[in-house]
Formats: C-alpha cells, structure tokens, sequence
C-alpha cells in the first residue's frame, strides 16, 4: 500500500517492508537460538506493536506462548504522564521467560515500569525486544536483548504504529511530518 496525495503528513520512508521483514526473520532466529528448549512467553504491547509480534512470533521455530498488554502513558495530548495498565497478561508467567515485544523505546519510561510489574509475577527471566530504538532519548536504564533497528528523534507511523490513530495499516515506516508547533518528544 502506497502512500497518496491526501497524507501530507507522512514523509519519507525510513524502513520499507523488505528491511522489517528481513530484521525480523533475523531477530526470530535469535530468539530461536537462545530460547531453546526454554517455556517462552512473548507478550506483545497494544497497539502499536500487534503487527511486529505477530510477525516475530511467525519467526521464532519453538512453541510459544503469546499474551498482550496495553499500557497508556499518555492522557488525551501527547504529553507523556504516569503509566497506566489498561489491558494485563492472562497468562501464569512463574518461572517461564517473558519476552516484551514493543513498537518504539523512545524514554524507556513505559517499557521500564513495564518489565517491573511482570517480573513481581516470578518469571524465569523478563526480556525486551523492539522493533524501534531512540538511542539518545533514554532516561531509563532499559537495555533491549533485542533491537530491530535505531532511529533518530523522528515521529513515526506504519507497521502497526499510529500517528493520530492513523497509518497503523502502511507496510513500511515512515517519517511523521509534525506542525512546526510539535515536538518528536515521542511517539
């Protein structure tokens, strides 16, 4: 699906569906290879990661376990606020190894508060993976077992991530073209 005239809001194209199809297929081969013979759990963060954990999990030759979670940090702007659990695990995850699989680790803020709610649940171990890494907008020691790709301070939609509720439908990844007013603080 291309884009057309009408979405003057999205720029270019940081990441075609070649490049995430083929980091995935490598990133599912990882976890493959150090999951082995392990009880893995893959819990993917609503919305903006469903198509990425879907696909990861494709990838990953073992049989896992899949849940979902949906955390919000933010309330009805784009200023992030204190992390809410909107939608929790159904799964026991007592010693299984939970991986979190998130769209973007931009602060770390969310992923962080995240992985210290699941690991009180006694997994054998709490890992991430995401798709989207801002290496320079950490403020949270929240280091990735696995990072598709990294990206600069750029507001992004496609491949499942939302700008304004839209483009979660588009292939790639494309850069988000904000009014001169807003800030890439996150997306």
């Amino acid at each position: 699906m291309g884009v057309t005239a009408h979405d003057e809001e999205l720029g270019r194209v940081l990441l075609t569906d070649r490049q995430i199809a083929d980091r995935v297929r490598q990133l599912g081969a990882e976890i493959t290879r150090d999951y082995q013979g392990r009880d893995l759990v893959i819990v993917g963060v609503l919305k903006g990661a469903a198509a990425f954990t879907v696909d990861l999990a494709r990838a990953v030759d073992l049989p896992v376990a899949m849940d979902w979670v949906a955390v919000s940090t933010y309330g009805r702007g784009s200023t992030p606020g204190t992390p809410r659990l909107l939608k929790d695990v159904g799964e026991d995850l007592a010693g299984r190894d939970v991986l979190v699989v998130e769209d973007i680790l931009d602060t770390g803020t969310t992923l962080s508060w995240l992985m210290a709610r699941l690991r009180e649940r006694s997994p054998a171990s709490v890992n991430c993976c995401v798709l989207l890494r801002k290496p320079h907008a950490l403020t949270e020691p929240v280091e990735p077992r696995y990072a598709g790709f990294d990206i600069a301070e750029h507001w992004v939609a496609g491949y499942g991530i939302d700008y304004a509720e839209r483009h979660r439908n588009l292939g790639g990844i494309h850069e988000v073209l904000l009014p001169s007013a807003a800030s890439p603080a996150s997306s």
